[in-house]
């Protein structure tokens, strides 16, 4: 379906409800409208930004009935067709009692959300309940979009996101009555991934379908995502125009720099500067704002105070402006009054259809010769190349692009995010992904914004291109006395990042050395290595630093001091065409009186058109260097082009880095395993009932409560029953069978070294009797556990927690407090894929232990791979869910029998990947 039959489509189908708050007031940097307590009493989540299929933002929200008046206006609009198509005759104004049942709602079984542009209406979807027609978990459902809006792909959108609502309030099943003449609004139904039921009666069709988001619904609702994000890139860095708001003629000043780059850049398209004081600037005729400039305008670069910026930005919304790029500071980064503003900004931007980079931004680029747009503040800038960058700070991406400009590493695009207000690297990943001038993704990340999201986009994007990634910092939780092990350390932050297929490394100079073998050769198709060069002692320490990655050097030719580049091309030659070796690396020291360039000819001669992988040093030389350059028609440097790093340790590091991914890249995609036998409405029951107040504050369930959540995923606790005195304890025994424990309940008592919280292996009343004494004698609890003993095993330990830089992580190791102590827990991020079930499983360095360690029996290793899937789907189902802790789990050759599971709810993170497509 094209995206105007998409727009067809939604001029609609049946009777039903719409949506919206008041839009003067900002919503806050989430998307959601007003607060918990404001005017307007329907669930905040609902609200959204949105993008449409052209790549312009949209805000969704459910309608309030303050929007009469807005209804009525956007009735009005509508053409005679569309209306036809909607209520299958002519309306031409719709009755006071009719606006009143559209902008009246309960919000469970009626619910109608409102598509909003500058505050004004251009599409609303509703839905019905067929309750009273005996369909209690059905709902009759309807979209109409205005003309000017339609193949915008705005009744999709509306579509998933009435689902989603109707889903929330326990409805499972549309009806739709449709046209038989509007086969776009069929399509529509059919095109969103939904299994259609169909019946006709004459002229009308009547549509049924499930609700519940299949695979096949995922894969088109994340196809829509990728081609409206791309899109919304694209509008950024492919301008027709630009306007440099703040161009100035002293040379001291930001916009007299910007104004300067983007000319010497050659922009291939009008570049208007905006002066209120100045006629002209450079020799261009300045406006004195943007309402101004009589042509159109589709790129805004912001160079004025940041207090001005609210007005610059208003010029900018009346002259239909599509991205916004602000270089000012004074924001978010400023402090709280700031951040407000910043806020507001979005918001404002947003609402009218707009994107924007930054605030506190450097600037974006574009290479390719039909835009070549330079609109940053860089004094060098990189030449044309195929690799795309993005990062946060201003400063650094000043060194960085200078950085990338010595090593002659070509870039496609970049962009510097600054406080990453609304652009992020999530929107780029699904540019770049597409985009075919870009063959390698670098980021330098100071925070994930949606981690769930970046881990799901990488992990497609992975697949075709190598995505190589600085993270600041440490991301890890605050240690503390009780949550030891919650701290991530570089090697597990390292792990959560390779499972998607992200190669992170260190510095920005590991950086620049891996992408220019990502860039410049092929991957490697093995491990096999051949070291040929004029010195011993640099061929051992590049054939080392190769080791710790699985690189084997196969063959080491050492030529000698004295060998000349004749002797140099003919061992390469003998390594190109041996087949034993997969990856050449070539450590030469020239020769003080002959130089390099000789030999780094018969470098490129010998190993030209060779399938291997070829990194080089050249002592003091880096980068991809001219003689070692091969270029394009436009003198481009492209593959077959040899990179050469100052010392062999860099050369083997980035060449190691290729093959791991190389590796990553060749295993059979895994995917997302859900266990048929789940049942989240189940769990969410359970959940539910603890109290409302759960989005507030977060709450631990029970393990009575933790225990029937778990079982709704397959996740049996074995048997227990918690008892207040000795005889109750010895009945609770005779229930649940002989042999039993006796355990303290609170976690003070539970998995001491020393045993002193439990008695174990009682089999009898009076065994069990004395137990309970002793034992609530020494802990003074009133409240024990007796529970039916498992069989023994390797204890083993199960948790999902929130970290700040990758959302909900799911952790595997061994119990104890000696492993705790060590650290020696592996972390994955969530949703797991089965072979990541299986790697997390094998990771922790006591892994041994599972696998028959000194002749004991080797455990259940599926057993233990379906409870981390079980755990991984609970917690992706139940975003609620902040904490689970499977402990220990006893895990033997027979299965994994889970002793105690313990759950913590709490509010719902923002900025969760979850439900219909949003911005965030």
């Amino acid at each position: 379906m094209t995206d105007r039959d998409e727009g067809q489509a939604d001029e609609s189908s049946t009777t039903g409800p719409a949506v919206a708050p008041d839009d003067t007031t900002p919503s806050p940097a989430d998307g959601s409208a007003g607060t918990a307590n404001g005017p307007w009493d329907f669930p905040q989540h609902w609200t959204a930004d949105v993008l449409a299929s052209d790549g312009g933002a949209v805000h969704l929200r459910p309608i309030v009935p303050d929007d009469a008046d807005r209804i009525v206006a956007f009735h009005a609009t509508l053409s005679e067709r569309t209306r036809y198509m909607r209520w299958f005759g002519p309306y031409p104004e719709m009755s006071a009692r009719d606006v009143r049942h559209v902008t009246t709602v309960d919000h469970h079984d009626r619910v109608a959300l409102v598509a909003l542009l500058g505050g004004r209406i251009i599409a609303i979807g509703i839905y019905e309940s067929l309750r009273f027609a005996g369909r209690p978990h059905a709902a009759e459902v309807a979209f109409v979009v205005a003309d000017d809006h339609q193949g915008r792909g705005l009744g999709t959108v509306l579509l998933e996101h009435l689902a989603g609502a109707a889903a929330e309030n326990g409805f499972d099943r549309f009806e739709a009555e449709v046209l038989t003449e509007n086969r776009a609004m069929l399509a529509v139904f059919r095109d969103a991934g939904y299994q259609l039921s169909r019946s006709f009666d004459g002229s009308t069709v009547h549509v049924e379908f499930r609700i519940d988001p299949t695979e096949a619904l995922l894969t088109v609702r994340n196809s829509r995502e990728v081609g409206s994000e791309a899109r919304s890139v694209s509008n950024l860095l492919t301008p027709s125009s630009v306007a440099i708001i703040g161009a100035s003629a002293d040379r001291r000043k930001v916009g007299n720099a910007l104004l300067a780059n983007v000319i010497e850049g050659g922009f291939n398209g009008p570049v208007f500067p905006v002066n209120a004081e100045a006629r002209a600037v450079r020799g261009i005729r300045a406006y004195a704002s943007v309402r101004d400039i009589p042509d159109p305008v589709d790129l805004a670069v912001v160079a004025v105070p940041a207090d001005t910026v609210g007005d610059v930005l208003q010029d900018c919304l009346s002259k239909g402006v599509k991205t916004m790029v602000v270089v000012s500071a004074g924001f978010a980064e400023s402090g709280d009054a700031g951040a407000v503003t910043e806020r507001t900004l979005v918001h404002e931007i947003r609402a009218h259809g707009m994107r924007l980079v930054g605030p506190n931004a450097l600037g974006v680029i574009n290479t390719d010769p039909d835009i070549a747009l330079n609109a940053t503040l860089a004094p060098r800038v990189p030449g044309p190349g195929r690799v795309g960058f993005f990062c946060q700070s201003g400063a650094l991406g000043i060194a960085i692009l200078d950085a990338a400009a010595r090593r002659h590493l070509g870039l496609s695009t970049f962009v510097s995010a600054g406080n990453r207000a609304d652009l992020s690297g999530n929107d780029l990943l699904q540019y770049w992904d597409s985009d075919p001038r870009t063959d390698v993704i670098l980021l330098y990340l100071e925070s994930f914004g949606n981690p769930r999201k970046f881990s799901r986009l990488a992990r497609r994007v992975s697949r075709n291109k190598p995505i190589v990634a600085v993270k600041a910092g440490r991301s890890a939780v605050a240690p503390s006395q009780e949550r030891r092990d919650s701290t991530l350390d570089d090697a597990s932050a390292r792990a959560v990042l390779e499972q998607s297929g992200v190669i992170q490394v260190d510095t920005i100079a590991d950086l620049f050395d891996c992408a220019t073998v990502l860039a410049y050769q092929p991957l490697p198709q093995g491990p096999r290595v051949a070291i040929v060069g004029n010195s011993t002692v640099l061929g051992v320490l590049a054939g080392s630093a190769g080791e710790r990655f699985g690189l084997r050097v196969v063959e080491q030719i050492d030529l000698g001091a004295g060998a000349g580049a004749g002797e140099f091309a003919a061992a390469l030659r003998q390594v190109v065409a041996d087949d034993g070796v997969d990856a050449i690396v070539a450590v030469f020291v020239p020769p003080v009186a002959v130089g390099a360039d000789s030999y780094a000819r018969a470098l490129t001669d010998a190993t030209a058109g060779s399938a291997k992988t070829i990194v080089s040093t050249f002592l003091a030389v880096e980068g991809i260097p001219a003689n070692l350059t091969v270029r394009d028609g436009d003198g481009t440097p492209v593959r077959g082009s040899i990179p050469s790093y100052p010392a062999p340790e860099r050369a083997a590091t980035a060449l190691g880095q290729a093959w791991r991914y190389a590796q990553w890249r060749a295993r059979p995609e895994s995917p997302v395993v859900r266990p048929a036998d789940v049942d989240p409405d189940a769990a969410r029951t359970a959940v539910r009932a603890v109290g409302d107040d759960t989005h507030r504050e977060t709450v631990a369930l029970d393990e009575r409560r933790s225990a029937q959540v778990l079982a709704a995923y397959g996740i049996g606790v074995t048997d227990f029953v918690q008892v207040d005195d000795a005889d109750s304890a010895a009945a609770a025994a005779e229930r649940l069978g002989y042999p039993v424990a006796v355990k303290a309940v609170s976690t003070k008592w539970r998995g001491r070294l020393d045993g002193e919280g439990a008695r174990l292996d009682l089999s009898t009343a009076e065994t069990v009797r004395a137990a309970f004494d002793e034992l609530a004698a020494v802990t003074g609890e009133r409240y024990l556990q007796v529970q039916r003993m498992a069989a023994r095993g390797v204890a083993a330990i199960i948790r999902v927690r929130d970290d700040p830089s990758f959302g909900s992580l799911i952790s595997f190791g061994l119990s104890g407090a000696t492993f705790d102590l060590l650290g020696d827990h592996a972390h994955r991020a969530i949703p797991l894929t089965e072979a990541d079930a299986h790697e997390l499983i094998a990771a922790p360095r006591s892994a041994p232990l599972l696998s028959g360690y000194r002749g004991q029996a080797a455990v259940d290793r599926d057993a233990l791979a379906d409870l981390l899937i079980r755990v991984s789907t609970l917690v992706d189902d139940l975003p609620e869910i902040r904490e689970v802790a499977l402990d220990p789990i006893l895990c033997s050759e027979h299965g994994a029998e889970v002793l105690s599971g313990r759950i913590r709810i709490g509010p719902v993170p923002t900025r969760a990947d979850t439900g219909p497509r949003r911005l965030v």
